[in-house]
């Protein structure tokens, strides 16, 4: 489509109809006149050549293949349809919008205009953002991992068109030659398709084998074991024996995993410091505060701008990928928020309060919503935005300058660099004081950084991803005491309640003002643990209210009545190959770890006997796995540990007519400074609040303020503690074990 409206056909693909053309054609006008196409194919006045049916899409990856040649769908009943009347394959291309290998291909391969005369003239061709409908994204990397023996991104998959995989792999270089490659892409799509033309039973037998692994993997056992929870002996020795496992796998230099690449998440920080506060075991803290301390002190952690990037691909944490995902920082909040908390540490404080900081800053949108990621690339470099010359730091700082010499000490820049001839800020002798002493450079470079062009940022909006950040900014501000923290998660839990619902129905995804597809499991788990965070940060009722309707929409729409645990999609989701229970705890929680620690939650909140019953039947249903895997989901380890401690319930009132939180800040600042994560706690004013709240938390019921004045109640199954009004008192009660 050029200037004066004329469609150019994608190479190799039958002419479109008349109204698809001009939907297309109307939505690249839409972009306005400042539009620049992400591609190499532009005619004369600057205008893409190709335009696909990407073009109509709201995620930035898909759009970001809108003007490829390649005559791309997004999922759905129509392409498969499509290749169903044609006789052909489908290939199907799963990635996310900052994906650094998925930009890879799509310049080596999906702008070549041969391949994608190949690709068209032999296959229906079909895009897939993963952070949109990680439901397919699951099942299809099932299937690669079946054949490959792993997986990742670029995910390229080749089905039938009843949506059956037979053959899969991730990234493959363009043509044979290219990166030492055997046979490159452009081979193997004709490979594929003279197989599926000459050898169609032998692609009907390889499809079924792989959908019965896919199905088997995925779905897991049916168990209709739904007897009482494990017993807190047995829920100790699981424990127990993982972290036994990770002190096997430890890298006591430098914390994390004794491999590379490292990933934040591969380490349980909080699962090892529960376990560290009920046993004392001491090597259990010190792999969680090495861990943390040397990943803050690595290039993984952004030195100027806060933050962290997404993983490490050596073992010093020393030399990242660059891009950075929302998940990863809000988890890693929470997790520096609670080793605060058990260490006291001054180190730990500074980096959750810069991480959150970034995420306002940088990652939060107009209306409070906070954007997914990030990329690793800039002007085409991975890392670029990011590294440093010696000479650039000393022309921003001053050539001479004592302020220079000591940062460039600090942060070990060197005129040779450690990263490709650059130098990736790091602190390897980390120092509070020296760290204080160099705000004003830090703030002038990073000033210089942002006059450089950024990478690319995906500003759509998740609702799972921003329940990890409510949870972050709520966790976090109580941690800190800053309540603008806590305000971001009420802007944000605002955001996803006011314009990501349809019909009472949670939606996945906000971009250009539409709300889409349906909200899978994470989505409702994650929000609703958002939501009992910022309930125990704000004491505001509507928060707790709207974490219990959460909830038991999780119940209604992805429990497994049968097997136990929750389904990833919901009742009346799309039929797809399988209907996946999560069962790995990865870079993101799965949605039923979440959602069980929610429902351990809410069952100690609201003594209700109902969900006690969830939480037996989903810990049911984890018993083989834990017994089999246990280090495959420590984040349902830390709801075992949960259960297993026998949560305290905490009340705290105040007379009526005070300021509320005003009036509490003794109270309060024991809450923020003592790590005793096996808790609930409710609080309201005497009067209407309290009865209010009463209705919803029983425990509260009753409570007074003795002499006039703010207290706390510390019950445990129904014995409670001496009321008080003492902090000491307070705090001492929260920690006995």
């Amino acid at each position: 489509m050029n200037d004066h409206g004329e469609y150019y056909g994608l190479p190799g693909a039958p002419s479109p109809p008349d109204d698809l053309v001009a939907r297309l054609r109307a939505a690249v006008a839409a972009k306005g006149p400042a539009y620049r196409a992400r591609t190499r194919h532009v005619l004369d006045g600057g205008a893409p050549r190709y335009t696909n049916r990407l073009i109509l899409e709201t995620s930035p990856y898909l759009l970001q293949h809108a003007h490829n040649p390649v005559s791309w769908h997004p999922w759905g009943d129509d392409a498969f349809e499509q290749a169903r009347r044609l006789g052909r394959p489908v290939f199907l291309s799963i990635g996310y919008s900052t994906c650094h290998w998925c930009h890879v291909m799509e310049e080596e391969s999906f702008e070549d205009e041969d391949i994608a005369r190949r690709m068209n003239e032999r296959f229906v061709c079909i895009k897939v953002d993963r952070e949109e409908r990680p439901d397919v994204d699951a099942i299809y990397m099932s299937a690669t991992q079946q054949l490959t023996g792993s997986g990742g991104w670029p995910m390229s998959v080749w089905l039938n068109a009843d949506r059956q995989p037979f053959f899969a792999g991730t990234y493959f270089p363009p043509r044979a030659g290219a990166r030492g490659a055997r046979r490159g892409f452009f081979e193997l799509l004709g490979e594929l398709s003279e197989t599926w033309t000459r050898d169609p039973e032998r692609v009907a037998r390889a499809a079924a084998a792989l959908t019965r692994a896919v199905q088997e993997d995925i779905e897991g056992p049916r168990r209709s074991d739904t007897g009482p929870q494990t017993p807190p002996t047995a829920a100790h020795e699981v424990i127990a024996a993982t972290v036994e496992y990770f002190k096997r796998a430890f890298d006591d230099q430098h914390g994390g995993l004794r491999r590379a690449p490292k990933f934040p998440s591969n380490v349980p920080v909080r699962l090892l410091l529960r376990h560290h506060r009920r046993t004392g075991d001491g090597v259990a803290l010190h792999m969680a505060t090495l861990t943390l301390a040397k990943m803050a002190a690595g290039g993984l952690f952004d030195h100027l701008g806060g933050g962290f990037h997404r993983y490490s691909t050596d073992e010093r944490w020393l030399v990242p990928h660059f891009e950075k995902m929302l998940y990863d920082n809000a988890l890693l909040a929470v997790a520096y928020a609670e080793a605060q908390q058990a260490t006291g540490r001054a180190d730990f404080a500074r980096i959750l309060r810069q991480t959150l900081d970034y995420a306002l800053r940088e990652m939060t949108s107009p209306d409070g919503g906070f954007y997914s990621a990030t990329d690793a690339d800039s002007e085409g470099v991975e890392g670029k935005f990011f590294v440093w010359s010696e000479s650039e730091i000393r022309k921003g700082l001053g050539e001479d300058g004592t302020t220079t010499g000591r940062f460039l000490r600090y942060y070990d820049v060197t005129p040779g660099g450690n990263f490709e001839g650059a130098n990736i800020l790091n602190a390897p002798r980390p120092d509070e004081e020296e760290w204080a002493a160099l705000a004003e450079a830090r703030r002038t470079l990073y000033d210089a950084r942002a006059r450089r062009i950024p990478p690319l940022r995906d500003e759509k909006i998740l609702a799972a991803w921003n329940g990890l950040m409510i949870s972050a900014m709520a966790v976090g501000g109580r941690v800190l005491g800053e309540d603008r923290y806590v305000r971001a998660a009420v802007r944000a839990a605002g955001f996803v309640l006011d314009r990501m619902r349809v019909g009472g129905r949670l939606m996945r995804a906000f971009k250009e003002g539409r709300a889409r597809p349906a909200g899978y499991l994470d989505d409702y788990a994650f929000l609703a643990a958002g939501f009992l965070d910022l309930y125990e940060a704000s004491f505001e009722g509507r928060w707790l209210k709207e974490a219990l309707a959460l909830s038991e929409q999780v119940e209604a729409l992805f429990a497994d009545d049968v097997g136990g645990a929750w389904f990833m999609t919901a009742r009346d989701h799309e039929t797809l190959l399988a209907r996946e229970k999560p069962n790995h705890d990865g870079a993101e929680p799965a949605g039923s770890s979440v959602a069980l620690m929610n429902a351990v939650r809410l069952a100690a909140l609201t003594d209700d006997d109902g969900w006690r019953r969830i939480v037996d039947r989903a810990m049911a249903s984890l018993r083989a796995l834990w017994a089999e895997r246990p280090a495959a989901m420590t984040e349902a380890l830390l709801a075992l540990d949960f259960a297993a401690a026998c949560p305290r319930q905490v009340a705290v009132v105040w007379p009526p007519g005070s300021a509320g939180e005003a009036a509490l800040p003794p109270l309060l600042a024991v809450l923020q400074k003592t790590f005793a994560p096996a808790k609930v706690v409710a609080a309201a004013a005497e009067g209407p609040d309290l009865d209010e709240l009463a209705a919803t938390v029983p425990f509260v019921a009753g409570k007074v303020a003795m002499d006039g004045r703010p207290t706390a109640y510390v019950c445990e199954q129904g014995r409670c503690e001496r009321p008080t009004t003492d902090p000491e008192v307070f705090a001492r009660q929260l920690t006995a074990l």
